[in-house]
């Protein structure tokens, strides 16, 4: 070991500095080896190619042509609509459901648009429902649920056959409906459910009611068979429990008691809790009193 003796007041040798090292040059490793690299660049570019290829066709129409070609080869080899099966009609005509199935530019099976096919049937008034299915090699099957006639409604002097929610069904042969009730006056169709619900409340005398006139397009007044006319309250339940409490009225303990059968001619029912009978007996003794009070002499005394 070499030691180096220092004289009193004299400065220590300087040290020459070290050199520092230049850092090594950054490396980046790639996750794939160059060959796969090439290669997958290479399947990208084919697949551009390709996509490009696709686009160019199709503007072209050459996918069409072929899948038209395909349709028609398909419909020579007996797929074709041949038959069509209908389930479930029974008011619907028939021919509107063929019209409706074979409507398209061929009747080549694969080009059924059967989404289309249901569209047309369900803007059928009688049809609710729909389903469309293909049966091969040369059948259609079409299910339908029809609509339920619930009344008739007269409008303008015309008649129609409409269901619950007031769809107009027919106007045709109408008088194997005649056991339906009927609804007078302009939108009286869309009230059929709560004239249905309020007669349900008194099976018994909806029976007998001939008519239902909407008034004012918010209140009923039901027209019977022998010839009376009940005014009802202008709100479902005021109504409902209007037309329980005159069954109950008219049910009596008798014959005699009852208020339909010609002695009055309208009910009037609209004032909860209260009853006004107006009719013809009623109304001539009325007159009659009336008139006797204007001819009577004053007595004197």
């Amino acid at each position: 070991m070499s030691t180096v003796a220092l004289k009193r007041g004299a400065a220590p040798p300087r040290r020459k500095p070290v050199a520092a090292r230049k850092p090594a040059p950054a490396t980046l490793a790639l996750p794939v080896s160059a060959p796969t690299l090439r290669r997958n660049v290479g399947l990208a570019a084919a697949g551009l190619v390709l996509l490009a290829t696709a686009v160019v066709t199709s503007l072209m129409g050459i996918p069409q042509r072929a899948w038209q070609d395909f349709v028609h080869r398909t419909a020579d080899a007996g797929y074709e609509i041949r038959h069509v099966e209908i389930n479930g009609a029974r008011e619907l005509s028939r021919l509107a459901v063929y019209d409706a199935a074979l409507s398209g530019p061929t009747n080549a099976m694969l080009a059924a648009d059967l989404h289309a096919i249901r569209d047309r049937l369900l803007a059928m008034p009688w049809v609710a429902d729909a389903s469309v299915a293909r049966r091969l090699p040369d059948t259609l099957s079409i299910t339908v649920v029809e609509r339920q006639p619930a009344a008739l409604w007269q409008h303008r002097q015309r008649f129609a056959a409409v269901d619950v929610t007031g769809r107009v069904l027919t106007t045709r042969n109408l008088e194997r409906f005649a056991s339906l009730p009927v609804v007078v006056g302009p939108g009286a169709n869309l009230h059929v459910r709560e004239l249905l619900l309020l007669t349900a409340a008194a099976p018994a005398l909806s029976r007998q009611v001939d008519a239902a006139i909407l008034v004012g397009g918010r209140r009923w007044d039901l027209k019977f068979k022998t010839g009376e006319t009940l005014a009802l309250p202008d709100t479902p339940a005021a109504a409902t429990a209007a037309f329980k409490k005159f069954a109950s009225l008219d049910a009596g303990q008798g014959d005699e008691s009852r208020l339909l059968g010609g002695r009055y001619e309208r009910f009037d029912m609209r004032l909860p809790g209260q009853m006004t009978v107006g009719g013809q007996a009623v109304q001539k003794a009325l007159e009659a009193a009336a008139k006797a009070a204007k001819t009577q002499k004053p007595t004197t005394i």
